[in-house]
């Protein structure tokens, strides 16, 4: 059915019209809202306010721009409203017991991340890109470019992700903010600078091994291997030297090989063994983690998503165990 008439029966109140007009749109829209706010649980929020306010304003809707301009300009006023309103999530306490973390290089600022089940980034991963976008996508949801992001103001993540992720132009996008051109371009000269200067410590690295490849499979199937067998030296020579860890909610933030293997060694300490489940966030390798108990069962305690570059991890953060869920993976399993 054209869109039009698509339009016209949904302004009526056919909400299945409205629904088969807004349908292909919606992931793309989602991994939009989770570059805004950088959390999976308040992107899925954006998205439904979006939706709702998308349906009740679509008698307003004149046909000037595109239906997917139109959304995208809904999408990202609800995330500013999102930035704007929030105030910042306090950090988690440590809460592993029986492991003492060594001192963290330093603690950080965005305590707030979430990661993006893979699953769903495939679902978006033939978004239609403007002539000016300059990222790739998996950069653009990579765990380090969303939380670069998380860093700039509000206004400064909605004109750079409109302009360098999707390429609007610069007139759409000032049409989509309100806003003038040389308003547009002077916020984006603003959060390119501002976005160099967030970038995390292993920024220039070598490109990773392509997803699923070979090279990928190699690196993972090696991280695996040691970290299921607790063995620290196998893992030590997987990772960077300049290697950088974190683990939001919780703050501590880890960079260099020796401090990371300390981190790591800790909680292998006491006899602790874990089984890994593989999964994908952000179009990152990660893993599900089971911590093994006398009881038989192992139980999950969270999920680490890797960065390689090459043959070599150069970043691993951590996420607390509530996140499993959104990929699929289960609390509990049996221990192998």
């Amino acid at each position: 059915m054209a869109a039009a008439d698509l339009i016209e029966r949904a302004r009526a109140g056919d909400g299945d019209a409205f629904r088969e007009l807004t349908e292909p749109h919606l992931r793309e829209l989602q991994v939009h809202c989770y570059r805004m706010l950088g959390s999976f649980e308040d992107a899925e929020d954006a998205l439904q306010n979006t939706l709702l306010a998308a349906w009740q304003s679509l008698g307003g809707f004149e046909g000037r721009a595109s239906l997917r301009t139109w959304l995208y300009r809904i999408a990202t006023h609800r995330c500013l409203d999102a930035r704007r309103a929030a105030s910042r999530r306090p950090a988690k306490e440590w809460d592993v017991p029986g492991v003492e973390p060594p001192e963290p290089t330093r603690l950080g600022e965005i305590v707030w991340l979430q990661p993006f089940p893979g699953d769903l980034l495939e679902d978006a991963a033939e978004v239609p890109l403007g002539p000016e976008a300059r990222y790739e996508q998996s950069e653009s949801v990579s765990l380090a470019f969303v939380t670069a992001l998380q860093a700039l103001p509000p206004r400064q993540v909605a004109v750079l992700v409109l302009r360098d992720v999707l390429g609007f132009r610069a007139s759409e996008v000032a049409g989509m903010l309100d806003s003038t051109v040389d308003s547009v371009n002077s916020a984006l000269k603003r959060a390119r600078a501002a976005l160099r200067s967030h970038r995390p410590p292993t920024a220039g690295h070598c490109a990773p091994p392509a997803a699923g490849s070979p090279a990928e499979d190699a690196v993972v199937g090696k991280f695996v291997r040691a970290w299921e067998s607790a063995d620290v030296d196998a893992l030590v020579a997987l990772l960077t030297d300049d290697v950088f860890m974190s683990m939001p909610p919780m703050p501590f933030e880890y960079q260099g090989r020796d401090v990371v293997a300390r981190f790591c060694a800790g909680l292998f300490d006491a006899g602790r063994r874990f089984d890994l489940v593989p999964s994908r966030a952000n179009g990152q390798p990660a893993f599900g983690a089971y911590l093994r108990t006398p009881d038989g069962i192992s139980h999950g305690v969270g999920l680490y998503v890797l960065t390689l570059t090459g043959d070599r991890i150069c970043a691993m953060t951590r996420f607390d165990n509530s996140v499993l869920p959104w990929f699929g993976l289960p609390r509990s399993l049996p221990s192998r």
